[in-house]
């Protein structure tokens, strides 16, 4: 009996083994995976920010523009650092060094040899970028404009007074000469 039992056991183990073309596959499910967050380390910045800084501009300017270093040297007081690692939760690492040198309070030198690995401006961004530099060139257009109207009023104004002023200078030089026609008709009238 133990035999016939083992037997049994042993041909369906083995059949389990075969491959039949009328056993229906097991469809492949994709293993459900945890969430991975994306973990910042440092200064968090983008291109479009960066993007924003302009030599000259002071230090308030540009704590503004993207904020705090993370690191002032306290040996070089005039120098900023804004350091990141990140780990996105897709596994890819992004590391960048933004250094700002500074001269006083304003800004000397931007170093970004650092930020080729931050990811490239969305279309999105590329549009707000292009929309703030077409305002400021519009502003900057419409302030030259403006100096240029000022600059001619002026020189109208300007022009309008020395007018005025060879105006009234010629009505005294008329009215001195009257005076001494006056004076001398009034000499000659006294002549005894």
């Amino acid at each position: 009996m133990i035999k016939l039992i083992l037997i049994t056991l042993l041909s369906l183990f083995l059949n389990a083994c075969s491959f039949s073309n009328y056993i229906p596959s097991i469809p492949t499910l994709s293993l459900i995976t945890p969430y991975k967050a994306d973990i910042n380390q440092g200064s968090v910045l983008s291109r479009l920010s960066i993007n924003q800084l302009k030599i000259g501009m002071s230090k308030k300017q540009v704590q503004e523009i993207i904020g705090a270093p993370s690191v002032i040297d306290p040996f070089h007081n005039n120098q900023w650092d804004y350091i990141n690692h990140s780990t996105m939760g897709s596994g890819e690492v992004i590391r960048y060094r933004l250094t700002l040198k500074f001269e006083g309070l304003k800004l000397v030198n931007i170093n970004t040899d650092g930020i080729s690995s931050l990811p490239k401006l969305t279309d999105k961004q590329k549009m707000l970028q292009n929309a703030r530099i077409a305002e400021k060139k519009a502003k900057i257009l419409e302030e030259e404009r403006i100096a240029k109207e000022e600059a001619k009023t002026k020189e109208l104004e300007e022009k309008a007074r020395i007018l005025e002023e060879k105006r009234i200078a010629e009505e005294k030089a008329k009215h001195i000469a009257q005076e001494k026609i006056k004076a001398k008709e009034l000499e000659e009238k006294n002549k005894p």
